[in-house]
């Protein structure tokens, strides 16, 4: 049966009309144009979108008047988009919204951070309490970014049921396209401030649970910031969106499995992977395939390594192009190879997003996620956490963590229990999966001395070179006081200099003046049932 051709919209592109696939996002929108960019940088380079999840902030353009992430946003019919063309035109999240927030506030028992495959089992866990449940995504859509879906994206039958039966429990409210945009009162008051595109509000709660999911590690190299690099994550996020990549051909470089998946999307889509540079070791590599006995479907998939385009102990040296990606150096042993490429999609891992947790008080586990207890329980009373928030190990374990978790925050805890010991089959691949890619020391030193570290501020190695941490380098550069607050240049410089950066105190990302200004008088109390929880000054991010 041949199927019909998708639906096309009409926009406006800086003034200019274009037709997209309908489901398709303004990222696709700029990228089939040349080069692709959606803003220039404060010292002039063009940017474009590299984390495809809403993290990296390089692809904010202004949206029917609004600046808004081109990757998070799907096109609509008649939409005006205008890319940021002048550094220092528009500060981000300064747009005023169509509705104020008014001291709006809102309650519910239980608020689930995240709708991926941890926050929709936890959800779907807590739904038969009959406790009224908030469920609160920044996509489109649910399934976070696994499950991402877009045009002529199939979602598999997990995901689609999950979706289903989210919907058919009236007691759960999923608001998507909604982000956290940081605390509305002191740690322990149990009300976090939410915003989307029309307005913010504070969402008070009984329970809480995080299923913030995780982001990729992106290590700084030469070149790394054309148009046309982004992270492998970004790429498939980037393809989910609509983003068209037929006949193009494509490297991916960096290390673990998402690098196969990238490659995977990447020719779904009729893309050429010409080259799967993969930093790790052929040694390691074959014990990590070996030990993927008790997970078949994970042997199964780890088979595409010994594809043709496979290569260990490789990893990239350059991306090269004026104003736009024309080439890749990629290292390989004591050699050196050039490819010609139109996308270049590097990503050396996945890091926890633990931001808002940390602000809450929650610890860190030595993994770097959230530690958390039998029953998901961080330290902090009624918070909890699920999925690659509190340590990268995929969806399976995702799932049952959330699920675990939905349970334990209703008060269903011999439910809970019950699931323990199936979660821990994926912990120990969880295990497996940490202990077999880790980094080697030249992915480490890439960057040169003018190689850019934080890009939200364009701050190169060399300005970072006397500093002795990530207090001091924010103090004497402006390393991560950009829009993504350091999420990009907080991670990489851990890697590469063992910093430890420090969480926000109150806002997790750049927020509308009228968000803020809703929140009350500084010194006024907050309009919270029954437990007159002063309101804090609306202060900015550290």
């Amino acid at each position: 049966m041949t199927l019909p051709p998708p639906a096309r919209l009409r926009i406006q592109l800086d003034g200019q009309p274009l037709n997209v696939t309908a489901g398709s996002t303004v990222a696709a929108a700029l990228a089939s144009r040349a080069p692709g960019n959606s803003r220039i940088s404060v010292t002039g380079e063009k940017r474009a979108a590299v984390c495809g999840m809403g993290v990296c902030h390089e692809c904010r353009v202004l949206i029917d008047g609004q600046l808004r992430l081109a990757c998070q946003t799907p096109c609509q019919h008649g939409m005006r988009i205008e890319t940021v063309l002048e550094p220092a035109t528009h500060a981000p999240g300064l747009a005023p919204a169509s509705h104020p927030l008014d001291g709006h506030n809102s309650t519910c028992d239980l608020l689930i951070i995240g709708a991926g495959p941890a926050g929709m089992a936890a959800a779907l866990a807590a739904a038969p309490s009959g406790r009224a449940i908030v469920v609160v995504d920044d996509n489109p859509a649910p399934g976070g970014q696994i499950w991402r879906d877009g045009p002529g994206v199939t979602l598999p039958d997990r995901a689609r049921r999950q979706r289903e039966q989210l919907a058919r429990h009236t007691n759960i409210q999923l608001l998507c396209g909604t982000r956290v945009a940081g605390l509305a009162g002191r740690p322990g008051s149990s009300s976090l401030l939410l915003e989307n595109a029309q307005q913010g509000w504070v969402q008070h709660y009984g329970s809480l649970i995080l299923c913030t999911g995780a982001r990729e590690l992106l290590l700084p190299f030469p070149g790394w910031t054309l148009p046309g690099v982004t992270g492998a994550g970004g790429l498939q996020a980037l393809i989910k969106g609509g983003v068209p990549v037929r006949g193009q051909r494509i490297v991916i470089a960096g290390s673990g499995p998402l690098l196969l998946a990238a490659a995977q999307s990447a020719r779904r889509a009729g893309a050429t992977v010409v080259r799967i540079a993969e930093q790790a070791a052929w040694p390691a590599l074959l014990r990590f395939s070996g030990s993927l006995a008790r997970w078949p479907g994970k042997a199964l998939q780890a088979a595409a390594l010994f594809r043709p385009q496979y290569r260990a102990g490789s990893h990239v040296l350059e991306a090269c192009g004026d104003g736009r990606l024309h080439h890749v150096r990629l290292s390989r042993g004591q050699r050196d190879e050039q490819l010609a490429c139109h996308r270049l999609a590097c990503g050396f891992g996945l890091v926890p997003n633990t931001q808002l947790g940390q602000m809450l008080g929650c610890a860190l586990n030595p993994h770097n996620g959230l530690h958390v207890d039998d029953l998901l329980q961080t330290g902090v009373p009624g918070v909890f956490a699920a999925g690659e928030c509190t340590g990268v190990g995929g969806s399976e374990r995702a799932g049952l963590q959330g699920a675990i978790a939905g349970y334990a925050a209703v008060g269903e805890r011999a439910q809970a229990k019950r699931l323990v010991p199936a979660l821990a089959r994926w912990q120990a691949f969880a295990n497996t999966l940490r202990g077999h890619f880790s980094l080697g020391a030249p992915v480490r030193a890439l960057a040169r001395p003018d190689t850019l570290i934080c890009r939200c501020e364009d701050v190169p190695q060399s300005a970072l070179a006397g500093c002795d941490g990530w207090i001091d380098a924010k103090l004497h550069t402006r390393c991560g006081m950009g829009a993504c607050q350091g999420r990009i240049c907080g991670a990489a410089t851990h890697a590469l200099y063992g910093w430890q950066p420090m969480p926000s105190r109150h806002l997790l990302t750049p927020t509308r003046i009228d968000t803020l200004a809703g929140l009350g008088p500084p010194d006024g109390q907050a309009d919270v049932p029954d437990d007159d929880t002063p309101r804090p000054r609306g202060g900015s991010p550290e």
